[in-house]
């Protein structure tokens, strides 16, 4: 029998019709040039996201008056944001590499992350290694081929850090067993937090995978140029309580990892460094965006400073 295909119901417009399509949904331009060239290179559906809550789609018409110049700082705002958290989460990542190296050497064995006994769940375990052993035999890094050549493959725990993603490293770091002597319990004392009672405090396993898994998923969307603008991120970390809003905010945006990525910052001075770049970026498009479509609370800036250090 002939196979019958699905007939999608919209057409692919050209860049003509997307320009036609604003018009009659009632955009104001400056320049037409600005608008074509806009959807030549950064595109009309990746522009859509940032076009959407201006617009009504029962009448198929913008309910106040929108300027596309408007939508483009929108646009602008968004990707300087993202090099900003990007640059940032890279120092948070290649700092959590290198502490769990240390965490994990209190064995005293450069190859004990290939003995399940050091985790938790067996079953994971092996799901996890599957993926190592993938992401190493991938790698075309000098230092891995060394171990190839003049080690016999065997492949220490300072080299595997170095090659696996993100991602990974969360998992690994998830089904680390916890508790006094293992390798959780010296990574855990270097992201210590302060109580309200004023003690200094490891977090448990859970809020800390929270921290590393939010900021993986983070890391994911900025490296894909993907929106992060008025975006709803279901991922949620563990907040400290101080942190924790009251009424509770409807969904997560970027706020609450923003938050995460203060708690398992490298150090203060870079997390100021990045404190200060944010703050810069939203004056300068302050009469542009709004900070509730980032869920940035009206007390935000004294969530994410670091007290005590001049600004």
């Amino acid at each position: 029998m002939e196979k019958i295909m699905y007939k999608y119901p919209k057409k692919i417009m050209s860049i003509d019709e997307q320009i036609q399509s604003y018009k009659t949904a009632g955009m104001k331009f400056k320049k037409l040039e600005t608008v074509r060239l806009a959807l030549e290179t950064i595109g009309f559906y990746r522009l859509r996201g940032y076009i959407y809550p201006f617009y009504d789609n029962n009448n198929k018409k913008f309910r106040n008056e929108i300027w596309f110049e408007d939508i483009l700082m929108i646009y602008e705002f968004d990707q300087r944001l993202s090099i900003i958290i990007f640059d940032m989460i890279k120092k948070i990542e290649v700092a959590l590499r290198c502490r769990l190296v240390d965490a994990i050497l209190v064995y005293k064995d450069a190859l004990i992350v290939h003995d399940s006994s050091i985790f938790e769940d067996k079953k994971i375990y092996w799901k996890n290694m599957s993926v190592i052993s993938s992401e190493i035999s991938r790698s075309n890094d000098v230092f891995m081929k060394h171990h190839f050549r003049k080690h016999d493959g065997a492949i220490p725990i300072w080299a595997i850090v170095e090659v696996v993603s993100f991602g990974t490293l969360s998992k690994l770091i998830k089904n680390l067993k916890s508790g006094k002597g293992h390798a959780y319990a010296t990574l855990a004392s270097r992201y210590k937090y302060i109580s309200k009672k004023g003690n200094e405090v490891k977090p448990a396993k859970d809020m800390l995978t929270s921290w590393i898994h939010s900021i993986t998923i983070l890391r994911n969307m900025c490296a894909h140029s993907s929106r992060i603008y008025n975006r709803v991120i279901n991922t949620a970390p563990e907040l400290l309580n101080a942190d924790k809003q009251c009424p509770k905010n409807n969904y997560n945006g970027i706020y609450e990892i923003l938050l995460a990525m203060k708690y398992m910052r490298p150090s203060d001075d870079c997390w100021m460094d990045f404190y200060k770049s944010l703050c810069k970026l939203i004056e300068e498009y302050e009469n542009i965006i709004d900070v509730a479509a980032i869920n940035f609370p009206e007390d935000w800036q004294s969530h994410l400073v670091i007290l005590g250090n001049d600004c």
